[in-house]
């Protein structure tokens, strides 16, 4: 396991109109870039084990809390979570760091951002790695209003949004028990449950499976929350409707090579027509549940590592470059 004080000391860069904590390694890699994006409600920290690899194969590892997260800036307004505003704060770091484009990987909400940042500044991004969370497809009706219609009000994500505040408060009280509780593997499957699943787990008194990570490395997750609340991170599902007019008008077609990792235990569901819009992908399924890089730490290391090799390889037979400095 590792402990947080393996994890690189972060520095605060100012972007975007934010501060965002950035944990870097691999600086002596400069030129071959990769920046990787957590998800909800995580932390950097919840690429502890990929960063070492990464950094050991060549890369400058750039790892972001991003907005609502961490010691980064938590804006009091809702729209400030948009993808508008999240994929900004990317392209910011990039120039911060002096690069035209990077390979931008992301977990569950992290990989919603990779996906966004690549359809509206595609010549920012020169591969995307998305864990658990495919491609999503816009549709013709706006996420959270074709949610409420198949799952109902209670479902976490249409709660969060026509109830604000009311989760937030829940999981503000039980931060400690409700990622306790949330961050589990192994667990026994069971039938969906009335009520709201968030605020349930928050308020359950005895956590199911097995715990995804030690005590130590938990008690990272619990001071940064107990720390920061949790309404930053959850204003990131209330701008979902307000992203799909967003992206109205961008290209809907991922062009970038592309590595989909799923979790085969995972409850998110795979895409039925991920290479339509994705024609570059290549797909693994691991073994495991919904916290992919952390269940399964040598196996999604290997996947991105042999993913990445062989993309150099193909750049080094066409003699094409990647990552340049500017």
């Amino acid at each position: 396991m590792s402990t947080p004080t393996d994890f690189p000391e972060p520095t605060l860069v100012r972007v975007n109109g934010v501060e965002l904590e950035v944990f870097e390694a691999g600086r002596e890699n400069a030129g071959k870039p990769i920046v990787l994006c957590h998800g909800w409600p995580e932390h950097a920290f919840s690429w502890r084990h990929q960063v070492p690899a990464l950094a050991a194969a060549g890369y400058h590892v750039i790892v972001p809390n991003q907005r609502g997260y961490g010691n980064s800036s938590r804006p009091a307004d809702v729209a400030d979570y948009d993808i508008e505003h999240l994929s900004g704060d990317l392209v910011a770091l990039l120039d911060h760091y002096g690069y035209e484009d990077a390979t931008f990987v992301g977990h569950d909400w992290g990989a919603f951002v990779v996906w966004g940042l690549t359809l509206l500044h595609p010549n920012r991004v020169n591969g995307v790695v998305a864990l658990s969370l495919p491609y999503q497809e816009r549709g013709e009706v706006p996420w959270i209003e074709s949610m409420e219609a198949v799952l109902g009000a209670d479902f976490y994500f249409v709660h969060f949004n026509r109830q604000p505040g009311v989760a937030d408060a829940v999981l503000d009280e039980h931060a400690a028990r409700f990622l306790r509780n949330l961050f589990r593997k192994n667990q026994p499957p069971a039938p969906p449950q009335p009520g709201m699943a968030m605020i349930d787990l928050a308020r359950a008194e005895t956590p199911l499976g097995e715990p995804v990570m030690s005590d130590g490395e938990l008690a990272v997750f619990i001071s940064a929350f107990e720390s920061t609340g949790f309404t930053g991170s959850i204003n990131w599902y209330r701008n979902l409707d307000r992203n799909w007019r967003l992206l109205a008008d961008a290209d809907p077609v991922v062009r970038q090579p592309a590595l989909m990792v799923y979790g085969d235990r995972d409850t998110v569901l795979r895409a039925g027509r991920l290479t339509e819009f994705v024609p570059n992908v290549e797909v693994v399924g691991l073994d495991c549940g919904h916290w992919i890089q952390q269940e399964k730490p040598d196996e999604t290391n290997r996947a991105i590592l042999e993913w990445l090799a062989g993309r150099a390889a193909a750049r080094g037979a066409s003699g094409t470059g990647v990552g340049a400095l500017r």
